[in-house]
């Protein structure tokens, strides 16, 4: 069996903290059983290594967020990226034409798929290992795992099974998304199971359906049309029109994390970060800022502080956040990538069209910058803390803290921390973004061969 982990968002219920490449998944507000806060990412890994599938799965996810899974996850783990976003059913089929052409599994092997950030115990996992012998067993198109109701939530999609379900599964009717609570309670007496996202299939499945719609099986060969793929969920263009489905019930823990409400009730402090809470019920703090915050007198809250933004909210009011951020226009102010991290300081728009941006990055030590050059900026780096190797047009020198480099358009450079180390840089130009950054090697050995030592 391979597993699939989908890997998205857009990181707007939870703003400030998750942005575009900061996503609910990486952040790290959960403890685990060491006492140490840790991602729901690296919580759910840490559970699939635990049942024995992490050799058999691969992440699927946008360009956006590889930086950080490999930063929480490590570099040994198999990434499908998405060259631009598009939506489950083009994700899903980009990692079923890896699997096949990449990785040569069998055409017969049965791939199950599901999101990165379900809060479950390891239960879950060894449910859905039965998702193999259940697909095979009944013979059917789709296999899926349900969540039995606890509550009648107008939240989750039902899945709604024919009345000649036996006890092994279920084989499914139909489905319905988000019904209101009196609709909820009718189709939980019917036997119906909360969706949560996770199904199976063999991976002939879904390779017939792409060449039954004219798309390519080879992995590299989806990848160049992949711009082209429409915008569309695997539930309607897959799920839906599929001739049997069949579903496993899991009646474990489950939880989607997916608000501040609900994420605050897995939190095992009601504290992250510097401030005092006094007089406060229900009112988590987390603070991403060197500033100290003091919450008084205020029950039932989310306060989240970070270098994007500052929410104050109502817990039961939270979920409204991503309508409201919907209409802010500003670029992630702090990034994590495989190296370090950076954080926005300063950013300023001129009338002449110049930009300027000031950060202030981290670089990890033994982690390295890629070689690259830009076509429309200046950058300035100051050099605040640690010792490292710079390279300037194929030319490396030790640099050390007070040290202050300067390279201009198109001049080819990359950094190597030998400590860690820590720079102000200055960007000026007409086109700050990331799309003018030409990478050339992110391997420091291959660096090091086309360079030499001053």
């Amino acid at each position: 069996m391979k597993l699939v982990l989908l890997s998205g968002g857009s990181g707007k219920r939870l703003w400030p903290l998750s942005n575009d490449s900061r996503s609910k998944q990486f952040l790290k507000v959960l403890e685990n059983e060491n006492g140490k806060l840790e991602s729901m990412v690296q919580r759910v890994y840490g559970q699939i290594e635990r049942v024995g599938l992490s050799q058999s799965t691969v992440i699927a996810t946008s360009k956006s967020q590889v930086d950080m899974i490999k930063t929480q996850l490590g570099d040994m783990v198999p990434v499908i990226t998405e060259p631009v976003r598009r939506d489950t059913f083009p994700a899903i089929a980009l990692a079923a034409t890896y699997l096949y052409s990449i990785q040569g599994v069998s055409l017969s092997e049965v791939v199950a798929v599901l999101p990165v950030d379900p809060y479950v115990n390891d239960q879950f996992f060894n449910r859905v290992q039965d998702l193999e012998e259940t697909l095979l067993k009944a013979d059917a198109d789709l296999a899926l795992i349900g969540v039995e109701p606890t509550y009648p939530s107008a939240k989750y999609g039902y899945i709604v099974p024919n009345k000649d379900s036996n006890k092994e599964f279920l084989t499914v009717g139909y489905f319905t998304e988000k019904p209101d609570e009196s609709k909820a309670k009718e189709l939980i007496n019917c036997g119906a199971l909360w969706n949560c996202g996770v199904f199976s299939f063999k991976l002939d499945y879904l390779i017939s359906l792409l060449e039954e719609k004219g798309l390519p099986i080879q992995y590299e060969a989806l990848l160049q049309q992949y711009d082209k793929l429409p915008k569309i969920s695997f539930d309607y263009e897959v799920v839906e029109k599929a001739s049997k489905i069949v579903a496993l019930s899991y009646d474990g823990y489950w939880k989607d994390l997916g608000t501040w409400n609900t994420l605050t009730e897995e939190m095992a402090t009601q504290k992250i970060g510097r401030g005092i809470i006094q007089d406060s019920p229900n009112t988590h703090l987390v603070n991403e800022l060197d500033l100290p915050v003091t919450v008084l007198g205020i029950s039932n809250a989310v306060i989240a502080i970070s270098p994007d933004g500052i929410l104050v909210s109502d817990k039961e009011k939270s979920p409204k956040i991503k309508e409201i951020v919907n209409s802010i226009d500003q670029r992630p102010m702090y990034e994590e990538r495989r190296w370090g991290h950076y954080k926005v300081l300063d950013y300023t728009k001129f009338d002449d069209g110049q930009e300027v941006l000031t950060k202030r990055i981290c670089i990890n030590a033994g982690k390295n910058l890629s070689y690259q050059y830009h076509y429309a900026r200046t950058e300035v780096w100051t050099i605040i803390k640690g010792q490292g190797e710079f390279v300037l047009n194929g030319e490396i020198k030790h640099i050390k803290a007070g040290d202050i480099v300067e390279i201009q358009p198109e001049a080819k450079h990359s950094l190597k921390a030998i400590t860690d180390i820590e720079f102000i840089e200055v960007q000026r130009g007409t086109e700050l973004i990331e799309e003018d950054i030409v990478r050339l090697s992110f391997d420091w050995t291959e660096i090091e061969n086309i360079s030499s030592y001053v």
